[in-house]
């Protein structure tokens, strides 16, 4: 069960997930290209341990286990998912 980051992140994007992330999986950071347009930040369900770090380090609670997502957000879990399908195809992806 990976964490995934809901609406309430949308035009917020704050990084204080970012910075207690232990695995850096959520993107984009502030230093990276894309960070101005994106709509919100990502947690890349196939790196994220689940340790939760990032859940209460949120100031607007769009943090959610799979499991607890609200269902008017499930939606969501697809959008964390292709925002790293896409980063992972890009032709300047590493």
């Amino acid at each position: 069960m990976a964490y995934l980051i809901a609406e309430p992140c949308i035009g917020v994007k704050d990084t204080a997930c970012v910075d207690v992330c232990p695995v850096d999986c959520i993107h984009p950071r502030k230093d990276e290209g894309g960070f101005a347009g994106a709509r919100q930040l990502y947690i890349n369900p196939d790196e994220c341990i689940d340790c939760g770090a990032c859940v209460p380090a949120c100031p607007v609670t769009a943090i959610f286990a799979l499991e607890d997502l609200p269902a008017q957000w499930r939606h969501f879990a697809a959008a964390n998912t292709e925002f790293y399908a896409k980063t992972a195809s890009a032709p300047d992806a590493t």
